[in-house]
């Protein structure tokens, strides 16, 4: 059931502010730790291998649910399933913020709870992702992934700025403030409790219900494979791994990159909408692949910057234009496959993109302890490249349904 457009709230249907309440909650708590999850392992007695496994921790967890999701995700309800993932969000908040124990860090980021991307959160975005359109309007399906979108970075990005604050207050151990993932989670959980039937599978209950992709078996698994390959080179350069880094490389204190984050996050907000109404002029695919590629340039180039300010700039150029492709993409996996599949389209391709990443942060921990601290970014913007290339190739012809741009 799609619920009819709320005029008096810019177009937004109850669920939709719901859906994006929970996520602007979710993506400040997240903004705090993709900084200062960095900064505390790059302060801590872990090594650089330690660090890289963490990471890739985090990103193993977040593909291991987006798995599950996508296998039982319907089947439980995705009510039920939003909330599971919110009480997961606050128990290993709560680890990260307590302890640097490697192996308690291990078991608390392979709920896939605990993000280094506001926008792209893992199971949180695959089921976001599928419950999204039927709350949109006719049309209006790209528009909302924009809104959706521009709102995480937004709230994101006033969480990065609020990470600086620890050392502006002189507090002993900033990693205490990662308790605010166990506040955020209280506090969006009674508004995923709110979400009406109108989010749940449009199938009827029988015994194909939960026999997941069909029709659009064969799309989904061509993009699975690109989405894997352009997540494994992202994989080397994660908001944390910049912000671990940047401290390592230039000695940035956590007020500068809390800084440089909130400005990274402005950008997007604004890249978000510029893709949205780029999307209604050339399509989706045109969007996705012509404003990701130059950025990958940009991203091979930062880490042969002469200072900390050439950096930077970089990486602002680099976010400006890298995120578009973001609610463009979003979009499009959904408009290619039957709205009874698509959960498990976004499950499944979202799974693909977390199932590659863990290993790239294991090499890049591996390479900065060699001391070769150019290769991450380099490796990134190469695999992020190819993937550009092949997509256009591989899909510049297939259809999508009639209300999508």
């Amino acid at each position: 059931m799609v619920q009819a457009p709320d005029r008096g709230r810019v177009g937004l249907t109850r669920d939709a502010r719901l859906i994006i309440t929970v996520q602007a909650l979710r993506a400040f708590a997240y903004g705090v730790g993709s900084v200062l999850i960095g900064v505390g392992l790059a302060q801590s007695q872990l090594s650089g291998t330690q660090v890289g496994l963490v990471f890739a921790a985090i990103l193993l967890g977040a593909a291991l649910a987006s798995v599950a999701l996508g296998r039982y995700g319907d089947q439980i309800g995705r009510r039920t399933a939003y909330r599971a993932l919110l009480f997961g969000m606050a128990v290993a908040g709560t680890v990260f913020a307590l302890t640097q124990s490697l192996p308690l860090l291990v078991l608390a980021a392979l709920t896939g709870t605990v993000s280094t991307d506001v926008v792209e959160s893992g199971p949180f975005t695959s089921l976001e992702q599928a419950m999204l359109p039927q709350t949109a309007a006719p049309g209006q399906t790209s528009r909302l992934f924009g809104t959706y979108n521009t709102v995480a970075t937004l709230t994101g990005s006033l969480g990065a700025l609020a990470a600086g604050l620890p050392a502006l207050l002189d507090a002993a151990t900033p990693q205490r403030w990662l308790l605010i993932y166990p506040l955020a989670a209280a506090a969006a959980f009674p508004f995923a409790a709110r979400l009406s039937n109108g989010i749940e599978p449009i199938a009827a209950p029988g015994p194909e219900r939960h026999s997941q992709l069909r029709r659009s078996k064969g799309i989904v698994q061509r993009m699975s494979v690109l989405f894997a390959l352009d997540s494994f080179g992202g994989g080397f350069v994660i908001q944390s791994f910049i912000a671990y880094w940047f401290t390592r490389r230039f000695h940035a204190s956590p007020e500068t990159l809390a800084v440089v984050f909130f400005a990274i996050g402005l950008l997007q907000a604004g890249s978000f909408q510029v893709a949205v109404r780029l999307a209604e002029r050339i399509g989706l695919l045109r969007t996705m692949v012509f404003t990701h590629l130059p950025s990958n340039l940009l991203l091979i180039c930062v880490p042969f910057a002469p200072n900390l300010e050439v950096a930077i700039a970089l990486l602002l150029g680099r976010f400006l234009l890298g995120q578009m492709d973001v609610p463009a993409r979003q979009a499009y996996v959904v408009a290619v496959v039957q709205p009874d599949e698509r959960t498990a389209a976004a499950a499944y391709t979202n799974s693909a993109r977390y199932a590659t990443r863990p290993l790239a942060p294991i090499i890049a921990g591996a390479l900065v302890q060699a001391s070769t601290l150019a290769a991450p970014f380099v490796i990134a913007g190469t695999l992020k490249s190819a993937y550009d290339v092949a997509f256009w190739r591989m899909f510049r012809r297939v259809p999508v349904t009639p209300d999508a741009p």
